[in-house]
């Protein structure tokens, strides 16, 4: 990580720079405390300044809620093109994240925040970056979602279909919407002679490995490229008690041999991601879809078949052509089997003052059954 330098009651002092996102490491930093207003922040942060807050912790807090109120009283304009629309409301959400996050805080050795009032972050800073021993500067926002995540993590999430929480780690993304799982809790499984073997793809944090587990599956492979998902999807099989029956694997898709199912739930919009998070919204050229249907015939077993959980978000956003899906399942050499659908129910799509509202009101999400063409 990046040594970052700046100067401090007339003393040159340094620190270790860390971001999740690799943002780099910004060229100047100034000194602020609760003397400093939210336009004249903003103002700072516009010029490229970084602002190092030496504060108490509430004031922290207030300050970077008074630069987000300033910064979302700015609205993308309503273009009709809904693709321009989505373009423009994305770019300000850049904006927002970058100059946010340059309101910066100072972890001393061993996580620990030295600020009047602050609470202790040692534990999730530990969950979600390991032990530190340098001092380390990062943004405000940061490590507020590295809070966030560990309130998650603690509180977990409820699952109707497992009847269980799962608990979800920093930078994997949570089930919070339940039409994917409930999709995968409710498909007919493949009939095969002997114990039913399946690949989770992009596990996450295990929500749909467990879920199969629990519905007779007698094997389930998981994998994911991101280590932390990998420790998260093991936690939470342990958690359900399913440990025995889920291997979680850190993988590039798929795993080695054949399953009789193979499941993936990739990300519904193809695009670039601007952070870990992110990875689990978008996927850049569709690159995951494209490598999990090229994929498939490989490591199917003969009556196998392949569940693509996906959402029409993305056609609905212009993002993808209608019938693009369709295309892309046949140039993989597979069939169409079978799907069941169900509307979207998280609360934006019912929201009408919602900028994309006029695409995410359509939403509907799928599972399509696939097979290999002709078998």
């Amino acid at each position: 990580m990046a040594e970052i330098s700046w100067t401090e009651d007339g003393a040159t002092r340094s620190a270790r720079w860390h971001s999740e996102n690799g943002t780099p490491a910004p060229e100047r930093i100034e000194i602020i405390d609760d003397a400093i207003t939210a336009d004249q922040a903003l103002r700072r942060l516009r010029t490229g300044t970084a602002l190092l807050w030496r504060g108490d912790y509430p004031g922290a807090r207030q300050l970077l809620n008074a630069i987000g109120r300033r910064l979302d009283r700015r609205r993308a304009p309503a273009h009709q093109d809904i693709a321009r629309l989505f373009t423009g409301h994305r770019t300000q959400r850049a904006e927002r994240a970058r100059l946010l996050g340059g309101v910066l805080v100072e972890l001393e050795p061993g996580h620990r925040l030295d600020l009047r009032r602050a609470p202790d972050v040692r534990e999730a800073c530990r969950e979600a970056y390991g032990e530190w021993e340098e001092t380390t500067l990062l943004a405000l926002s940061e490590l507020l979602g590295v809070l966030s995540a560990h309130q998650w993590q603690q509180k977990g999430v409820w699952i109707p279909a497992l009847e269980a929480y799962i608990h979800p780690r920093h930078s994997v993304f949570s089930p919070v919407r339940a039409e994917y799982v409930d999709l995968v809790a409710e498909a007919p499984l493949p009939a095969v002679d002997g114990g039913l073997r399946a690949f989770d793809l992009g596990a996450g944090t295990g929500v749909l490995a467990a879920v199969l587990a629990r519905r007779g599956v007698e094997r389930v492979i998981a994998s994911d490229l991101n280590p932390r998902a990998v420790q998260c999807a093991r936690e939470n099989a342990e958690r359900l008690g399913l440990g025995e029956r889920i291997e979680v694997l850190e993988a590039d898709l798929f795993p080695e041999g054949r399953a009789d199912l193979i499941v993936c739930n990739p990300p519904w919009l193809p695009g670039a991601a601007s952070s870990r998070l992110e990875l689990g919204v978008y996927d850049d050229d569709s690159a995951m879809l494209r490598g999990f249907l090229a994929g498939v015939e490989e490591h199917l077993t003969p009556g196998g078949e392949a569940w693509l959980v996906i959402s029409n978000l993305a056609e609905h956003l212009q993002l993808r052509a209608p019938g693009e899906l369709a295309g892309l399942i046949a140039d993989a050499g597979l069939e169409v089997i079978g799907h069941l659908s169900t509307e979207a129910r998280h609360p934006r799509a019912k929201d009408p003052k919602d900028l994309l509202h006029a695409a995410r009101s359509r939403e509907v999400t799928t599972l399509w059954r696939l097979r290999p063409a002709g078998h």
